[in-house]
């Protein structure tokens, strides 16, 4: 059985659905970052850090551009439009704010993760 493609939004909510991928988002609110800086915080393989990465750029979330040797990644805050736009369908959501959500995001980091 074949699934269905992926809408951009369900891209979008997908890759925010996992803690690693939404602490990759905040350090890239600072500044771009080369890969192997992403991956320096984490535990865990390269490799599985460019699988997080694959899936934040596949959603719009960052960008990744190769310079000489060095894949950098940048934050691609135009991208939450459409899910802030969604949410706001309801009636229970302000307008995105990107320093609240940093906030967030780094409450959420400070916790230590569930296993």
């Amino acid at each position: 059985m074949t699934s269905a493609p992926q809408s951009p939004l369900d891209a979008i909510f997908a890759a925010l659905a996992d803690p690693t991928r939404r602490a990759i988002l905040t350090m890239l609110l600072e500044d771009d970052m080369a890969v192997t800086d992403v991956a320096a915080p984490f535990a865990m393989s390269l490799a599985a850090i460019s699988k997080h990465l694959a899936v934040l750029a596949e959603a719009g979330l960052i960008a990744q551009e190769k310079r000489g040797r060095v894949k950098w990644c940048k934050l691609e805050p135009e991208a939450m439009r459409a899910a802030a736009v969604w949410m706001r369908g309801f009636g229970q959501v302000d307008p995105i704010d990107l320093d609240a959500f940093e906030r967030f995001l780094e409450s959420e980091l400070s916790q230590p993760p569930a296993d």
